[in-house]
């Protein structure tokens, strides 16, 4: 068996331990949609979160606000090279 850190554990509401355990790290891209005549976000407010990995991996999900409060993440397929609008001008995801 092995032994953890301390600093890694954690409970869950079940009062059971768990480790955290790194997948991967890298940065991310979080975009909303917007009405291209009025430049509002679009009526139900989805946004795309894009994950980038240090090792290159993509991975896509969008962000969808729920009547609860709450947002809903949904795995979407990875679209591959796109611009998003940055305020001024086209940017790279």
């Amino acid at each position: 068996m092995t032994t953890f850190p301390e600093e890694v554990l954690t409970r869950t509401k079940r009062g059971e331990n768990e480790v955290r355990s790194l997948i991967d790290r890298g940065r991310y891209v979080r975009y909303n949609y917007l009405h291209p005549e009025t430049g509002q976000p679009m009526e139900g407010g989805k946004a795309k979160l894009v994950l980038l990995a240090e090792s290159g991996k993509i991975e896509e999900f969008f962000v969808i606000p729920t009547k609860s409060g709450r947002d809903l993440l949904i795995h979407a397929v990875e679209k591959g090279a796109r611009k998003i609008w940055d305020g001024t001008q086209p940017v790279d995801v």
